[in-house]
C-alpha cells in the first residue's frame, strides 16, 4: 500500500535520485522499490507523458482505435494503458524491465499480455502486428540515455524490424526536479521539463490504412 502523500520537495528528491542512477541493474531495483508509490509521486510532479503519448498516437492513427494492437514499451505501472483504454484502444501489450512495475501494471487488468523485458538488452516480444509506443525525457540529466535509446531504435530500423512513424518533442512533460533541469530561455522556464514521444510500426506487418510517417507534431503539443 502506498505511503502517505509526500510533499513536492520530497517527491522531487526521490525522482531526482532516480535520474542520477546510470547502472541498469541498480535503476531497475530502484523502480522495483518505487513501484507502489510511483503513480502517486508522478501525479505530484504533474506528469503529463501518458496523455501526450496518446494524443500523438490518436492523431497518427485516424482509424478505429479498437482494431489496433499497441505495444507499450517501458510500460511501468500502466499509466499509458489507462489513457489508451479511455480513448478506445483495447488491444494492449506491455513490456518493462522491472518486476515491481509489471506487478502494478498487471493489477490494472488492462493489458492482454505483459512481459519482463528491457529494450536494448534482449529481443522484445513480437506481437502480431500493431504499433510500438515509447517515451522519454529530454532534460539535461537524461540526454545520455536518450542518445542510447535512439541508437537502439536506429538499429531496429536498420534491421528492418521497425519503421519510425513519428518522433514528436513535447513541452510541459512534468515538473523539473531541480533548477538545473530547467533550460533557461525555453518553454521549460515555467518549471516543467520537456520530453519526446516515439511511435513505430512493425515492418513486417502490412501497411495499416491511415497511418503514415509524419515529420510534424500534432496540434497543441
Amino acid at each position: 500500500m502506498a505511503q502517505e502523500d509526500r510533499s513536492l520537495s520530497e517527491v522531487r528528491a526521490r525522482v531526482g535520485a532516480s535520474h542520477g542512477i546510470t547502472d541498469l541493474a541498480h535503476k531497475l531495483h530502484f523502480y522495483d522499490r518505487w513501484a507502489r508509490d510511483y503513480d502517486q509521486d508522478v501525479a505530484t510532479l504533474q506528469y503529463r507523458a501518458p496523455r501526450l503519448a496518446v494524443d500523438c498516437l490518436t492523431q497518427a492513427l485516424p482509424g478505429p482505435p479498437h482494431t489496433m494492437l499497441i505495444l507499450d514499451v517501458a510500460c511501468g505501472t500502466g499509466l499509458v494503458a489507462a489513457e489508451l483504454q479511455a480513448r478506445g484502444f483495447l488491444q494492449l501489450h506491455g513490456v518493462d524491465g522491472s518486476p515491481g512495475m509489471l506487478e502494478q501494471a498487471r493489477a490494472r487488468g488492462l493489458y492482454q499480455h505483459l512481459s519482463l523485458c528491457t529494450l536494448g538488452q534482449e529481443p522484445l516480444p513480437s506481437p502480431e502486428g500493431g504499433l510500438v509506443c515509447l517515451t522519454t525525457r529530454t532534460n539535461p540529466s537524461n540526454l545520455r540515455y536518450k542518445e542510447e535509446l535512439e541508437a537502439t531504435l536506429d538499429r531496429l530500423e536498420q534491421a528492418r524490424e521497425w519503421e519510425r512513424l513519428v518522433a514528436w518533442p513535447v513541452d510541459r512533460w512534468e515538473l523539473a526536479t531541480s533548477k538545473l533541469e530547467v533550460v533557461p530561455g525555453t518553454s521549460d522556464s515555467d518549471g516543467f521539463i520537456s520530453g519526446i514521444v516515439y511511435l513505430y510500426r512493425k515492418q513486417e506487418v502490412a501497411e495499416v490504412e491511415g497511418v503514415r510517417p509524419s515529420a510534424q507534431p500534432p496540434a497543441g503539443l
